[in-house]
C-alpha cells in the first residue's frame, strides 16, 4: 500500500508563490498598478500586514487588493500553475518603491490551483507558514534540467505508477513529459497527450530542508529510475 505523497498546505503554497514571484498587480482607489521590481524579494518584506478591525472600522480606509500569478517556468501547455490574492485595507498610503513599505490591514489570501480549486488563508496561518526552500530557485533548477538534461526527464518516466500508455497513435498516450515544479517534497511532472495532459508527482526519498540537500535527493530519484525496467513511451 502507498501512502499518498505529502503536498505543500495552502499557506505554504501562498507563501511559495510570493517568494518566487517578480511583479505584482495592485489594485488600490480604483487604480491598478504593475510592480514589476520584486525581483524575486518575497513582498511580504515590504508589506506590514496586521490583523483586520472589527467590522465597521474599515469603512474610510482604502480598500487594496494585491495580485500574483504562479507561471510554470517550462514550456508545458497551460502555464499558469496558481493565482494569489491578497486583499486587505491600508493603514498607510501605498508606496511601490523598494525602500518603503506599507502597513495593511490584512483580510485574507486567496489561493486558486490551476485544477479549479479555490481556497483561503488568514493571518494566523500565513504567519506560521514558510515558503519552500525551492522556491527561489524552482525556475533555475528546472529550466537547467529541461535544457541540458532533457534524457533525464524522460528518466524519470521508469517512476510513474501506473505507466503511461504506449503507442503515439492511442489519445491517452504521452506524446511530451516536460518538469512543471519541484518543491521539498519531490518533482511534477507534466505529461502532454494528443487529447490533453495530466501531473504525476513524484516524491524525493525525504523531504527536503534546504535548497543545498536538493542535489542528492535528485540523484536519488535518477538512481532509482535506473534501476528500474522500462519502456520509453515517448515518440523518438
Amino acid at each position: 500500500m502507498h501512502l499518498p505523497m505529502p503536498l505543500p498546505t495552502d499557506a505554504e503554497r501562498v507563501r511559495s508563490v510570493l517568494a518566487a514571484s517578480h511583479s505584482m498587480t495592485v489594485v488600490t482607489d480604483g487604480r491598478r498598478t504593475e510592480v514589476r521590481h520584486l525581483d524575486g524579494a518575497d513582498p511580504l518584506g515590504r508589506l506590514h500586514l496586521h490583523p483586520a478591525a472589527p467590522a465597521g472600522c474599515a469603512e474610510h480606509r482604502p480598500a487594496i487588493r494585491m495580485e500574483f500569478t504562479d507561471i510554470a517556468p517550462t514550456p508545458v501547455r497551460d502555464r499558469v500553475r496558481a493565482r494569489v490574492t491578497l486583499v486587505g485595507h491600508l493603514l498607510t498610503p501605498y508606496a511601490d518603491e523598494s525602500s518603503d513599505s506599507t502597513c495593511v490591514e490584512f483580510g485574507q489570501a486567496v489561493l486558486e490551483t490551476a485544477d479549479g480549486a479555490r481556497s483561503h488563508v488568514g493571518l494566523e496561518e500565513l504567519d506560521a507558514a514558510r515558503p519552500d526552500p525551492l522556491a527561489p530557485y524552482e525556475a533555475g533548477m528546472l529550466t537547467h534540467l529541461l535544457d541540458d538534461h532533457a534524457e533525464l526527464v524522460t528518466l524519470l518516466l521508469r517512476l510513474v505508477r501506473p505507466q503511461p500508455p504506449a503507442g503515439a497513435g492511442a489519445g491517452s498516450a504521452v506524446l511530451r513529459a516536460l518538469p512543471v515544479a519541484i518543491d521539498r517534497y519531490g518533482i511534477t511532472l507534466r505529461l502532454e497527450e494528443r487529447r490533453g495532459h495530466h501531473d504525476v508527482r513524484i516524491p524525493f526519498p525525504s523531504p527536503l530542508d534546504d535548497v543545498e540537500q536538493s542535489g542528492a535527493q535528485i540523484q536519488a530519484l535518477f538512481s532509482a529510475a535506473r534501476r528500474r525496467s522500462h519502456h520509453n513511451t515517448l515518440p523518438a
